[in-house]
C-alpha cells in the first residue's frame, strides 16, 4: 500500500449522517485529520455511548482514535441533523443500503436526503457527498431529486453534489482510512470537486481518481464485484483440485499471486504465505459481510432492469451459496452419517477482527448441519450467543470456551480465521482422541494436527 504522509489542514466543518461502520470510522478519521466533525445518529442511546468514548462496533484502533478526537473537541455525535448540516461545508451521507430481494433499498438514504435538504444552508453553497454504496445513476437521480425537494434549491447552484465511495475493510477500517490506496471523487462540477479535494488534502501522496458521479458509483460496485468473483473463482478451482487429488490450492494460489498481473512485487520465496497479499484468491467457506453479497446482487438486479443478463456474477453468487454444501460433503466423507454427530463451528463473524455477522458463511453451514441432524455448537471470540437467536438458528448451542468445545465434538469446522484458532494445533495434539479439523480458511498447517481436511486439499 502506498505511503500516505498526513498533514494538518485548515479545519472544515463536516457532518456525517450515520454512525455505522462507514459513518463512524469516516467521521472519527476526518476529525483526526484536523476537521470539525459532527456524526448524526437517530439512536440517542448510541449517541450517548459514542460521546462517552464507547465504540458500538468492534474495529481495531477505533476506540483510541475516538477518545483522542472527543478529547480535543474535533468530533462529537449528535441526534440533531438540522443543526449539524446547517453549519457544515460538507455533509457526508453514510446511510446503509441493504438488499431488498436482491435490489438496493434506498429508503433510508432518501429519507436522510429529504432531512438533509431541509437543513442545507442558505446564502452559501453547502456540499452533499454520497459515501453510501448506491448503484450508478442514484446520486444524479433519486438522491438529487430528494435533496432538491427537501431544500427547494437546485443541485449545482444552491448546493453541490458529489460521490465519494468508501473502501474500508471491516477489521482494518481505521488503517484503511488513515492509509488509503486511492481516493475516488465523483463530481459533475469543478467547485464540488475542489471542495472534496480540500477535505482530503491531508493525503498528498494518495492517488485521487477524479471522475463523474456515475463513474464513481460504478467504481465501488466494480471493486466489490471483482473481489466476490475472485473468491468464487478460487472456490470453484478448489472443488476441481479436490476431485483430481494431489493438488494443494494454497500452493497453486501462491504461484498465481506471483504474477505481475496481480502484484507489482512478486514477494519472496516463502511459499504459501505470499498468498496473504491477495486473500480474495484463497479458497474457503465463501464470502459474506455487508457489501459483497448485496452489491453483487444489486448489480445483477440493475442489469435485469435494463435488459442485460449478468451470467458471470450470477454464477459468482451460486458458487458462494454452495460452500455450505461443500463443507457438509467433506464432513460426511470423513464421519459418515452426520445425525447425532457433534460438530463445532468455529467463528460466527463473517471475517476476523469484526463483530459483524451479516451474511456470514457460518449460518448457512449451521442450518445445513442441523438439517442433517448434527448437534452443533458454535464459538467466536467476539460474537456472543445472541447471534444464533438473531439469525434464527436456535437449534445450535454456543460455547465461549474453545478448549472445552474442542473436547466435546467429533469434528470442528474453522469458518473464521480468528488468531485465536492458531492455538488449535496445541489443543488438539494434547488430546487423547482429537476431533477432525476441517479448515475452511487454510490457516492451520495440515501436518500440525492429528486429523485434518482443508478446502482445496484432497
Amino acid at each position: 500500500m502506498p505511503a500516505s504522509p498526513l498533514r494538518r489542514v485548515s479545519e472544515m466543518d463536516i457532518a456525517v449522517i450515520g454512525s455505522g461502520y462507514v459513518g463512524l470510522v469516516t467521521g472519527v478519521g476526518l476529525a483526526s485529520l484536523g476537521h470539525r466533525v459532527r456524526c448524526v445518529e437517530r439512536d440517542s442511546d448510541r449517541v450517548a455511548r459514542i460521546n462517552r468514548g464507547e465504540t458500538p462496533i468492534h474495529e481495531a484502533g477505533l476506540g483510541d482514535l475516538l477518545a483522542t478526537t472527543l478529547a480535543d473537541g474535533s468530533f462529537v455525535a449528535t441526534t440533531d441533523l438540522a443543526d449539524a448540516v446547517s453549519d457544515a461545508e460538507v455533509t457526508m451521507l453514510a446511510v446503509g443500503t441493504p438488499s431488498d430481494d436482491g435490489r438496493i433499498d434506498l429508503r433510508d438514504v432518501l429519507a436522510a436526503c429529504h432531512q438533509v435538504g431541509q437543513a442545507l444552508p442558505r446564502g452559501r453553497r453547502g456540499l452533499v457527498a454520497v459515501k453510501s454504496t448506491v448503484v450508478p445513476g442514484t446520486t444524479d437521480g433519486p438522491v438529487r431529486q430528494a435533496l432538491e425537494e427537501g431544500s427547494g434549491l437546485i443541485a449545482g447552484e444552491g448546493f453541490g453534489l458529489a460521490v465519494n465511495p468508501e473502501f474500508l475493510t471491516e477489521g482494518r477500517a481505521v488503517a484503511d482510512f488513515m492509509q488509503p490506496d486511492r481516493i475516488v471523487i465523483g463530481a459533475d462540477d469543478d467547485t464540488s470537486m475542489a471542495v472534496m479535494r480540500q477535505m482530503y488534502a491531508p493525503f498528498p501522496s494518495t492517488p485521487v481518481v477524479a471522475v463523474t458521479m456515475r463513474n464513481a458509483e460504478m467504481i465501488k460496485y466494480a471493486s466489490n464485484a471483482m473481489l466476490a468473483t475472485a473468491i468464487s473463482f478460487s472456490n470453484e478451482l478448489a472443488n476441481l483440485a479436490e476431485a483430481i487429488g494431489g493438488i494443494d490450492m494454497l500452493d497453486v494460489m501462491a504461484g498465481l499471486h506471483a504474477s505481475r498481473y496481480l502484484t507489482a512485487d512478486a514477494g519472496s520465496n516463502d511459499g504459501p504465505a505470499t498468498v496473504e497479499l491477495a486473500s480474495f484468491f484463497l479458497a474457503g467457506c465463501g464470502f459474506g459481510g455487508s457489501c459483497l453479497p448485496k452489491d453483487v446482487s444489486a448489480l445483477i438486479a440493475a442489469g435485469r432492469d435494463v435488459g442485460e443478463r449478468m451470467p458471470l456474477l450470477t454464477a459468482v453468487l451460486e458458487v458462494n451459496r454452495e460452500r455450505a454444501d461443500r463443507i457438509v460433503q467433506i464432513l460426511s466423507s470423513e464421519l459418515g452419517e452426520l445425525r447425532g454427530r457433534r460438530i463445532g463451528v468455529l467463528g460466527l463473524a463473517f471475517k476476523p477482527d469484526t463483530s459483524d455477522i451479516r451474511e456470514s458463511p457460518a449460518f448457512p453451514l449451521i442450518r445445513r448441519l442441523l438439517g442433517e441432524g448434527a448437534l452443533v455448537t458454535a464459538h467466536d471470540p467476539i460474537v456472543t450467543v445472541s447471534a444464533l437467536t438473531a439469525e434464527g438458528v436456535d437449534g445450535a448451542e454456543f460455547n465461549a470456551d474453545l478448549r472445552d468445545l474442542i473436547g466435546q465434538v467429533d469434528a470442528a469446522v474453522l469458518v473464521t480465521s480468528w488468531p485465536d484458532y492458531l492455538e488449535l494445533p496445541g489443543m488438539l495434539n494434547a488430546m487423547e482422541r482429537a476431533p477432525l479439523l476441517v479448515d475452511g480458511r487454510r490457516v492451520v498447517a495440515p501436518e500440525s494436527v492429528p486429523s485434518y481436511r482443508g478446502i482445496g486439499l484432497a
